[in-house]
């Protein structure tokens, strides 16, 4: 499978919106089989008193995540779509390092939930990272670089919550996707019988 991946530093939903029709527009030959959508840290970050900033208001990443949702089950009838719920932080490790907190963990929460009931709403795929960090105990410690952004450890936690929703949805299991080339090769060893062996089986 050929991965695209789009994030951009401080980018939120309001953005994402901006540029939705040219990252997938609708008349395109080829449509993506899944797409994962993760907006909600930086909309859910605390107002800036200038209005300046990544938050966004909660009714409106509501709706912006909606529209999002709504152009992508409409690329294709064979198009899957998983969102991402907003993950805690750790308002300590981010008072350490900046010392200044612009982002709560009651505040991820209340975004991850809208995000949840939104997905149920319109019947899409949603991981709560919310509560799936934070089931670890040593969350605080080992799943943030900075109590933002995500550690290895937390990657990989995030990676295994995509992989077991993959499961539940056969056509994007690794083993039902057609093998573009031919993994035999004349340059493989043999078996005593003369047959290829296929060198990642060694």
């Amino acid at each position: 499978a050929d991965i695209i991946l789009r994030g951009y530093a401080g980018w939120n939903s309001r953005r994402a919106l901006e540029v939705l029709d040219k990252v997938f527009p609708k008349d395109a030959a080829v449509q993506p089989s899944l797409v994962i959508v993760y907006f909600g840290g930086n909309d859910s970050t605390e107002p800036d008193p200038s209005g300046l900033g990544p938050h966004v208001p909660l009714p409106e990443y509501v709706e912006n995540m909606k529209k999002i949702a709504m152009h992508l089950k409409g690329l294709s009838e064979n198009t899957h779509v998983m969102f991402l719920s907003t993950p805690p932080v750790n308002e300590e490790q981010i008072l350490e390092g900046v010392g200044k907190c612009c982002r709560t963990n009651e505040g991820c929460r209340i975004y991850s939930e809208a995000c949840l009931k939104l997905c149920q709403e319109v019947d899409i795929k949603c991981i709560d990272l919310w509560t799936a960090i934070q089931q670890r105990d040593d969350w605080k410690t080992v799943c943030f670089m900075d109590g933002i952004h995500l550690s290895s450890e937390g990657s990989k936690l995030v990676g295994e919550e995509i992989l077991k929703a993959l499961a539940e949805e056969p056509s994007l299991c690794w083993r039902s996707l057609p093998t573009e080339f031919d993994e035999d090769s004349v340059s493989n060893p043999v078996d005593e019988e003369g047959k290829n062996i296929n060198i990642s089986n060694l």
